[in-house]
C-alpha cells in the first residue's frame, strides 16, 4: 500500500523569514491617498450593532439626511437692513 502525499495546508508556518533591511515604510501611502481610500475603525461596542459595512453606510446616510432636514428647520432667516428715515 502506497502512502498518500501530504498536500500543503493553508495553515501558517511556525516561522517566517523576512528581511527587514529592505522594508519601505509607507510604500503605498501616496497611492491610497490618491485613490481616496478611507478607513474608519469602529469600537467593539459599535461594531456589535452592525453586521457589515453596508449597514454602517446606511446608518451614516440616514444620519446625514436627518441632520440636513433639522438644519433647515433651525436656520434663522437673515434680518433685512432697516431703511434710514430722514429726521
Amino acid at each position: 500500500m502506497k502512502r498518500k502525499r501530504q498536500t500543503p495546508s493553508d495553515d501558517m508556518r511556525l516561522e517566517y523569514s523576512f528581511d527587514y533591511t529592505t522594508a519601505v515604510r509607507g510604500k503605498y501611502y501616496q497611492r491610497l491617498l490618491k485613490e481616496g481610500a478611507n478607513v474608519a475603525v469602529l469600537e467593539p461596542d459599535g461594531a456589535e450593532a452592525f453586521r457589515d459595512s453596508a449597514a454602517v453606510n446606511a446608518a451614516l446616510r440616514s444620519l446625514l439626511e436627518m441632520s440636513e432636514t433639522t438644519r433647515r428647520l433651525t436656520t434663522r432667516p437673515k434680518r433685512a437692513a432697516r431703511k434710514k428715515t430722514p429726521a
